[in-house]
């Protein structure tokens, strides 16, 4: 029931949003649906099985039922989803947008899709919401953004929508290989398949979940979007959307093609690795704040990619774990990065300076957000990443040595940003400049009392993902 919720109540949201004119009384209504949402959400972590999942009748002519499962994994990435968008709608409130309430209502549509790929238990439901999820984003980012966003969106969707297609051609095989036809996400983890099948599967269900992460090098997509983006569609880009990438791996791909996982783990953390470093020094060399998170983003999730295919029980874990942090790190430096756009009309750094005189309140939470880029410890994103790092040197120590170049180059690039844009004299753009309203003040503050509640005690989060990673290892 909770699962079946999660889904209604943003979709229903969306729908009657299209019909609310009033700017005010959309902004309000798609922040109470929100709300309405993280509350279903805490409602889930007191329930059991019985009342979280929902098996029943859906496509039953082709074996496919409408099949839910909310295990620790999902419930972390539902409650990540739930947190990010009332953030994002508080922390935008003052900002307008043509045909707001078209706006408001293609977010809550991606929430239900988003809601929808989290809690699936069957391939063809999963694959639905996977889609659902592409269409608002790609009308949200071609309708609202900056002057290239056309042709960005549309290099956008052709990535994502090849993508799913390989996905499709995967799912109707493995449907196939069942005995009775089967959609059922149990059905395909009791499937034995040849090494060379799971060979064959296994890249077409990677690359649609690569280029969805994204990780090097399929990641072309991500730092062009993220900048012509608005800053609010930006932030459910990086914050939620590439963890369905993340997720869908360790859900659909590990317990399906064990052997092939293994057989092709060094490529993919090659690669990963090769994907940090490289958007690492891209974002050294940035004067764009836009694409200096976009390239940061990318690094973190190289490196969740990488301890995915460890395939370890400390490296598991750290991945569940460092999706929800990242998802709270990657938001608060979206919603400092709209903070400064909306005061100075920029996000260059060569054309900013000094706004820690203008602006201390921000400056402050900023530079809570930057340590917890950087994985400082006593900041969420440390413990997550130190369990990352630990599994990683345990499937290959120069392949994690390697990678660790790139915590150095991220406090490289995020310092560098703090200097450039918060310090030093004041520039034209920022010589006015005043403090920021109090809807971001209060948004980053509660980002900032999460980053540092979970960097101290991050226990909680790390429990969730027990049951996940038990079954995955066999244990």
């Amino acid at each position: 029931m909770i699962s079946v919720l999660l889904i209604l109540i943003p979709l229903v949201a969306g729908l009657i949003s299209f019909f609310i004119k009033s700017n005010n009384a959309i902004k309000q209504w798609s922040l109470f649906a929100s709300l309405a949402v993280l509350g279903v959400v805490l409602w889930g972590f007191t329930c059991n099985n019985n009342c979280l999942n929902i098996d029943t009748a859906w496509l039953a002519t082709i074996g496919s039922r409408f099949t839910t499962k909310l295990d620790g994994m999902a419930l972390s990435l539902c409650l990540l989803s739930a947190i990010v968008y009332p953030l994002i709608f508080v922390s935008t409130y003052k900002n307008e947008y043509h045909h707001a309430n078209n706006f408001y209502g293609l977010m809550l549509l991606a929430l239900a899709g988003l809601m929808g790929v989290f809690v699936a238990a069957d391939a063809l439901l999963f694959y639905f919401f996977w889609e659902l999820t592409l269409i608002p984003m790609y009308f949200l980012c071609s309708r609202w953004g900056g002057e290239k966003r056309i042709a960005v969106t549309f290099k956008f969707f052709v990535y994502t929508f090849l993508g799913s297609l390989l996905m499709l051609i995967g799912i109707l095989y493995l449907y196939y290989k069942t005995p009775n036809h089967s959609f059922a996400l149990t059905d395909f983890y009791a499937l034995h398949l040849s090494v060379k099948e799971q060979g064959f599967i296994f890249w077409l269900f990677f690359i649609a979940f690569a280029i969805k992460m994204p990780i090097f090098p399929f990641h072309t997509w991500q730092p062009d979007t993220y900048e012509q983006s608005t800053t609010a569609v930006t932030m459910v880009l990086s914050a939620v959307l590439v963890k369905m990438g993340v997720f869908a791996i360790i859900r659909w791909m590990l317990p399906v093609f064990p052997l092939a996982v293994s057989s092709n783990a060094t490529i993919v953390i090659v690669l990963s690795v090769i994907g940090m470093l490289y958007a690492s020094l891209l974002a050294i060399k940035q004067d764009n704040i836009k694409k200096m998170i976009a390239y940061s983003s990318i690094v973190h999730i190289g490196l969740m990619c990488a301890a995915i295919f460890a395939n370890n029980e400390i490296a598991l874990k750290g991945v569940i774990l460092q999706m929800f942090n990242h998802g709270i790190n990657i938001l608060g430096l979206w919603i400092v990065a709209d903070a400064i756009e909306q005061k100075t009309g920029t996000i260059q750094f060569s054309q900013l300076g000094g706004l820690a005189q203008k602006q201390p309140v921000l400056a402050i939470l900023f530079m809570i957000m930057a340590l917890a880029n950087v994985a400082l410890p006593l900041t969420n994103a440390f413990i997550g990443e130190f369990l990352m790092f630990s599994g990683l040197f345990q499937y290959n120590m120069y392949a994690s040595g390697i990678a660790l170049l790139s915590i150095i180059l991220a406090a490289v690039y995020t310092l560098n940003m703090m200097q450039k844009v918060f310090y030093g004299n004041t520039l034209q753009a920022t010589e006015n400049t005043t403090e920021i309203s109090t809807n971001v003040q209060f948004a980053l503050i509660v980002l900032a009392i999460g980053i540092i509640v979970l960097g101290v005690y991050p226990q909680p989060l790390i429990d969730l993902s027990k049951d996940t990673v038990m079954f995955i290892l066999g244990k």
